[in-house]
């Protein structure tokens, strides 16, 4: 082989060598690590965002919408694109409230995408938008809204900047109402230039229509905010149930928040004390005991009992009565609240009755309700009472309940002994419920169930809830007065009482049972004076919603039964705080500024005084407005008061007397005068059947404004193992 024939080989083979390299790097680079620089140039050129879902919308019973996700923008930079961050932080920072340090900071990060603020108002994209800055840019996203405010914020709990739900509802249905973010992809280039595509598209999250109706958890809150005006407890809580069903009406709890602005608000203010307070129930438990010795054939409520001057002796220790009772039946002992009475009761049942009946009524376990944190209550174990744990807890101490518990109870009376397992949720769009609500269980006889009702109609017509006598309509309920452990000497508080009443209405035909619990009122304690008038004032005004007839005679002059404040205006920044000018129906504002809750037709009452009932039909008939006539003659008075705004389909109730014109307009100054003061309670001495004066109300309470916020704490104590008990009246 020559010379020139030995190169040309060695050439080639090197040549095939180098070309088989090539080939294998290739064959490693676009093949087997193919997929990992890929990745690895993702990295560097792209970045995904998640943006906000669109949560699904929270309704009433009615369909009326109480939390929603409306679309805002948020701010990002670019910060290769930013020539001098120093200038662009300067003119940031006044516009957003955001240090010029922070700014600097995100904006010198050295990426190609940071977040400057999420979820800004429309007056600061618009300020942003304006100074048109370079490497600055907007983009929207979806924003939790409450457009009622505090109406029901316990209830539907908040969401983080992050759109998790982080209370309420809003934590409990998470995974089911968040619904799946959208994302953003973010690519950029050598020079930093970038540009953005629609990555995965957001799918919605599912609505919930909860059992709460609008109107009366509206009515709920004013009259629960009057009386923490009024008292000035730590806190406070009502509820109100569908005893039938279980569904929960409404779920008021003071203090209360705007989940719009939940984080400008003390903690204690975002706690659902209506679910997660354990506190001694007093003598409303005195149901329990009652119905228990009546379900065990011990009793019946007609038999006479020594209440031996209002004083017994349990292992050595005197336990007083809050009245010097001598002979009462069982109905008298609960009419009077007697707890010596319901002593002698539970000392019949014994421990171990006792213990399985508080079981039954579901004590000492969480009622199921859809919302988190809900307490179990504190209830021990017979072999771990005292020698006077049976009487301490006959009369509703020594033992911890949660207001959902005894509202439970109460309509168990009400509906004829079936424990309903309260509910809040009505119905999930597009997916059944996980787990369907547990049957009814009974808990008493219709036979007991019937004279507790009774007994309870007789505390309210002459016993310690005569506050709670409603203008027109039957009421049945039981007041409760249970001291507080003083955490300093562990003993009980002469000064710090929860005060609470619970009933339901009409008693004969029971549509809704209503609890009130007050937490350490000031200047009254007794759950006569300071829960029972809660309830009066709620009770009238849901039956007067539902347009229920009345089963008794009515007075004209109580014909307004809530209470009205000053108006408080909308807090300074409340137009910043609607998160779009795309909603425009969040909220309507008054002439003040003030925040109104929307609940009427818009039809104002025309004024029917002074004319034949012939001439109030016509009229109606050709307006529209639905009336209720009673009496004949002339019309000398009428409800809603002439210009008042009706709710939609509520009647006008006109009365109608036989007399002269000029009598009967003087009637009708004076019902308009006197109709804040007629009738009412005058003070008593200090105990349970004590009455209480109502503040002068001047509004109607349809239009008046939302709640206002009051502060204190909710701090509510179990009283010791080993604490002698003072029975406080009912």
């Amino acid at each position: 082989m020559t010379s020139s024939s030995r190169s040309f080989v060695v050439v080639s083979a090197l040549v095939a060598a180098w070309t088989l390299l090539v080939v294998a790097r290739l064959l490693q680079l676009q093949v087997y690590r193919h997929d990992s620089f890929v990745r690895q140039a993702r990295r560097q050129q792209e970045r995904t965002i998640e943006v906000s879902p669109v949560r699904g919308v929270i309704y009433d019973r009615n369909y009326h919408p109480l939390a929603m996700s409306v679309q805002v923008d948020s701010i990002f930079a670019v910060p290769g694109e930013i020539p001098n961050p120093r200038d662009t932080a300067k003119m940031l920072s006044p516009i957003l409230g955001i240090s010029e340090a922070e700014l600097q900071r995100r904006l010198k990060s050295g990426r190609f995408f940071s977040w400057i603020k999420r979820k800004v108002s429309d007056r600061e994209a618009k300020r942003v938008r304006q100074l048109n800055l370079q490497g600055i840019y907007t983009q929207k996203e979806n924003k939790r809204f409450y457009p009622k405010r505090e109406l029901a914020a316990h209830v539907l709990g908040y969401v983080g900047m992050d759109d998790h739900g982080l209370a309420g509802l809003e934590l409990s249905y998470e995974s089911s109402i968040r619904g799946r973010p959208a994302q953003l992809v973010i690519e950029t280039d050598a020079k930093q230039r970038w540009r953005g595509r629609e990555g995965r598209p957001p799918e919605p999250g599912q609505n919930l229509v909860l059992t709460l109706d609008e109107n009366i958890q509206y009515i709920a809150e004013r009259e629960l905010a009057a009386a923490v005006n009024q008292f000035r407890p730590l806190s406070a809580t009502v509820i109100v149930q569908e005893p039938h069903t279980g569904e929960i009406l409404a779920m008021a709890n003071q203090p209360t928040f705007n989940p719009n602005r939940y984080s400008d608000f003390p903690p204690d203010s975002l706690r659902n004390p209506a679910v997660a307070a354990s506190y001694e129930p007093g003598s409303t438990f005195k149901i329990v005991t009652v119905a228990s010795a009546l379900e065990e054939k011990l009793t019946e409520p007609g038999e006479r009992i020594d209440c031996q001057m209002g004083a017994i002796v349990l292992a050595g220790h005197v336990i007083h009565d809050h009245h010097k009772y001598g002979v009462l039946t069982v109905n008298e002992i609960m009419q009077n609240s007697s707890g010596v009475g319901v002593i002698k009761l539970a000392l019949r049942l014994g421990n171990e009755n006792m213990y399985r009946y508080m079981q039954a009524f579901g004590f000492g376990a969480p009622t199921g309700i859809e919302l988190p944190g809900e307490a179990r209550g504190l209830t021990k174990p017979p072999e771990r009472w005292s020698k006077i744990s049976i009487g301490a807890i006959a009369m509703g101490q020594e033992v911890g309940v949660t207001s959902l518990q005894i509202v439970s109870i109460a309509s168990a009376a009400a509906n004829g002994g079936w424990w309903m397992r309260p509910t809040i949720v009505r119905e999930q769009f597009r997916k059944a419920r996980s787990s369907m609500p547990p049957a009814p269980r009974k808990v008493m006889s219709e036979e007991t169930a019937a004279a507790i009702r009774k007994m309870l109609t007789m505390v309210v017509t002459s016993g310690t809830a005569k506050t709670a006598q409603l203008n027109g309509y039957t009421a049945a309920g039981k007041t409760g007065t249970a001291q507080k452990i003083d955490p300093r000497t562990g003993t009980y508080s002469k000064r710090d009482y929860v005060a609470s009443y619970v009933g339901f209405a009409p008693a004969e035909s029971p549509m809704f049972t209503i609890l009130v619990a007050v937490d350490s009122p000031r200047g009254k304690i007794y759950g006569g004076e300071v829960a029972a008038p809660v309830f009066k004032r709620i009770a009238e005004q849901i039956l007067a919603y539902r347009n229920v007839p009345p089963s008794l005679p009515v007075k004209p002059a109580l014909r307004q039964a809530a209470w009205t404040g000053q108006r408080q205006p909308a807090p300074a920044d409340f137009a910043a705080e609607l998160p779009s000018s795309d909603w425009n129906d969040a909220e309507a504002l008054d002439g003040s500024g003030a925040a109104m809750l929307s609940i009427d037709s818009g039809v104002a009452a025309p004024n029917f005084i002074s004319k034949t009932a012939r001439s109030v039909a016509g009229e109606s008939q050709l307006q529209g407005v639905p009336v209720r006539l009673i009496g004949s003659g002339l019309a000398y008075h009428q409800s809603p008061e002439p210009g008042s705004l009706l709710r939609v389909d509520q009647k006008i109730t006109v009365w109608f007397k036989v007399g002269s014109a000029a009598g009967l307009a003087q009637a009708q100054q004076s019902t308009g005068v006197q109709a804040q003061t007629a009738n009412r309670p005058k003070e008593d001495q200090p105990t349970d059947q004590g009455a209480i004066t109502a503040p002068k109300r001047q509004d109607n309470p349809w239009t008046s404004p939302g709640i206002h916020k009051t502060g204190g704490a909710t701090q509510r104590s179990v009283r010791p193992a080993g604490v002698t008990p003072i029975a406080a009246p009912g």
